[in-house]
């Protein structure tokens, strides 16, 4: 564990293979073993511009951001614990959903998803994560 004396040391985790915040956050903070990853949404870092206009595109791209963020803390998806997931429309919560299961294998992270009124960008889906750099038999 990043420590000074009793004090944990917080860590910006940035990756050229991901967007650029389009806000006054970072993309990740790493504290000590828990790396705490800002919400993504579906922008290609490339082009700026959404992976497409459907629901599976933009979350594969989302998918494919939070997997960048995590390898340039040293995780995988084997280490999120929580993820939160953020949509315009919960009707698209089922084609979502199994673009994410092929990210995740047991044990599943905990999750909360929610219909929101609007997204950054206007995109239609947004995840942020909790991930922690841990040893666990089942991971």
């Amino acid at each position: 564990m990043a420590s000074t004396g009793s004090k944990l040391i917080r860590q910006v985790i940035k990756s050229s293979k991901v967007p650029s915040p389009i806000g006054p956050y970072s993309q990740a903070v790493k504290v000590g073993p828990t790396l705490y990853v800002s919400g993504n949404i579906g922008v290609v870092p490339a082009t700026g511009e959404f992976a497409g206009d459907d629901i599976e595109s933009q979350t594969q791209q989302v998918m494919e951001n939070m997997k960048n963020v995590l390898e340039e803390a040293g995780m995988t998806f084997k280490n999120v614990v929580k993820t939160t997931v953020l949509l315009k429309d919960i009707e698209d919560f089922a084609s979502a959903n199994a673009v994410y299961a092929k990210y995740f294998t047991p044990p599943y992270p905990a999750r909360a998803a929610y219909e929101v009124a609007n997204l950054p960008k206007y995109a239609k889906i947004e995840i942020e994560a909790i991930a922690v750099d841990c040893e666990d038999s089942k991971l």
